[in-house]
């Protein structure tokens, strides 16, 4: 790219004592561009300029001046008006001098009027712009199927601003919002709901804006199938331009809607696979969103703090002013910076009598200091060592405990132990912790799958008593008491022993 050069003399009329009189002179200018009054007389540039505001008394001389100084920079043409019929010299002279812009004029001016729009404008980050840019680029693929060149044209048009105004007002709101964190507000509270009111601002932008950007890179795509060349030719159909200047603006109009088109590409779809400035966009908004946080954080935490360190030492530096005994001042001074004297001078030797007092610390052997001095403040201190408990008799109580609990658990299987097949109600009345063992054996016992004849089969936890379990023929009932009450179920056949008891049975029974 080509660096910008721009004439030296072009924007000379902005400063010096009568900027604001050839200001307000291209103001009128380009007032009268806009109602198509393309050349003005003296006394037409005196009327705009009470138009645009200037209420000075000018001379004719003046303004003559003025508009010669203007010409001298090339930015106002002098022409002669033939056409006109003058009655008087006077006339002749006032009405026959018509002045304009140049094109470096219309330049300049323009040029100003865009900084100023700049300066008063504010930035955005507007998710409208992204839809209106999807939504155009939506009905160019529609158009250059069924459409006319013109309507190509004015959509192409519609697209480029709307991308333009994306690039202005994302350069705008990036600048402010560095400028925003590289401020210091004077109203603390302002500036707290600036930033707050911003990271908000930039959270709702950042909400499906990946959806958006996918949109837009599949409509250009579909556009493309169309064919680019295709679609800029149609549209410099529709334009319909002139030939004013005896050349022709066809290549230059191409040229700048390619640039435009490459533009749009390297927002949302590089062709060289590059970083989409759409992404880099979200990059630096949620970067934004983290500053601003952190600047927040630090504000809110200022804000806590009830005075500075600067305010410390201003009011530290007071009361030495004001202590007037030299004794306090040490005191004061001790105790706000901790320069006391160590803590571990009043330690001694095992043997103070074996070091002269008058010895130099160097000379004498180190003193032991305790590393708890340094974390704690204090130093060990060694006592007895404390009783061994006696614990012979808690494991005898254990352990007298424990062959109860055996003997109990024997005394309960002893009880079940049917000898041979019998019915549950056989059981009758139980004890209360004979019945849990019980139970607990059915439970087993019916959590198993059934066998041959719908036996179930099932053993303790410690593999020693076996269960076997058979459906009642007759559908009977059986109830069992307990102190605690009554147990009502299916009058199963249970058979409990001791495991493999019936298989020493049939050997035995085979011996004999």
């Amino acid at each position: 790219m080509d660096p910008i050069r721009v004439p030296p003399e072009m924007f000379r009329f902005t400063s010096g004592d009568r900027a604001g009189l050839y200001i307000s002179i291209l103001q009128g200018f380009g007032e009268a561009n806009e109602r198509l009054e393309t050349a003005l007389s003296l006394t037409d540039v005196r009327a705009r300029l009470r138009s645009v505001g200037w209420l000075e008394a000018l001379e004719d001389e003046e303004l003559t001046k003025a508009l010669e100084q203007l010409r001298d920079w090339n930015l106002v043409d002098v022409v002669q008006n033939h056409s006109e019929n003058y009655r008087t010299a006077d006339e002749y002279e006032r009405r026959n001098l018509q002045y304009s812009l140049t094109r470096q004029g219309e330049a300049a001016f323009a040029g100003v009027v865009h900084a100023m729009g700049v300066l008063a404008a504010t930035g955005a980050l507007q998710t409208a712009v992204l839809d209106a840019i999807a939504d155009r680029l939506g009905d160019l693929a529609r158009e250059l199927e069924t459409g006319t060149d013109r309507r190509i044209f004015s959509t192409v048009v519609e697209l480029e601003a709307h991308l333009e105004a994306l690039r202005g007002n994302t350069k705008q709101f990036n600048g402010e919002l560095q400028r925003l964190l590289r401020a210091d507000g004077a109203n603390i509270t302002t500036f707290h709901e600036v930033k707050a009111s911003t990271v908000a601002y930039l959270q709702e932008f950042l909400t499906n804006l990946e959806h958006r950007a996918h949109t837009i890179a599949v409509r250009i795509q579909r556009v493309e199938e169309h064919g680019v060349g295709l679609m800029q030719q149609r549209a410099l159909t529709g334009a319909d331009l002139p030939r004013l200047a005896g050349t022709d603006p066809g290549p230059a109009w191409l040229e700048h809607r390619r640039a435009k088109w490459e533009g749009l590409r390297a927002w949302f779809l590089p062709i060289d696979d590059s970083t989409p400035r759409v992404e880099q966009l979200h990059i630096v908004a949620r970067k934004a969103i983290i500053a601003l946080l952190q600047v927040l954080d630090r504000i809110t935490e200022s804000r806590r703090r009830a005075s500075s360190a600067v305010t410390d030492f201003r009011e530290l530096a007071r009361w030495f002013t004001v202590i007037p005994a030299h004794d306090d001042l040490h005191r004061l001074w001790s105790t706000v910076f901790g320069l006391s004297s160590a803590r571990h001078a009043h330690l001694a030797h095992a043997d103070p009598e074996l070091i002269s007092s008058t010895s130099s610390w160097a000379d004498v052997p180190p003193v032991e200091v305790s590393p708890l001095l340094r974390t704690s403040g204090r130093t060990e201190r060694f006592s007895r060592t404390g009783k061994v408990r006696d614990v012979a008799a808690v494991r005898a109580a254990r352990a007298e405990q424990a062959r109860a609990e055996r003997a109990e658990l024997e005394a309960a299987w002893d009880l079940l132990d049917t000898g041979g097949r019998i019915s549950l109600s056989s059981f009758g009345a139980l004890d209360h912790g004979v019945f849990e063992r019980l139970l607990d054996l059915l439970g087993r016992a019916l959590g198993t799958a059934p066998g041959h004849g719908g036996t179930r089969r099932s053993t303790t936890s410690d593999g020693r008593i076996e269960i076997l379990l058979r459906p009642p023929r007759d559908g009977a009932t059986a109830t069992l008491t307990t102190p605690r009450g009554y147990f009502h179920g299916p009058d199963y056949n249970v058979e409990i022993r001791a495991a493999g008891q019936q298989h020493m049975r049939k050997a035995a029974g085979g011996r004999r």
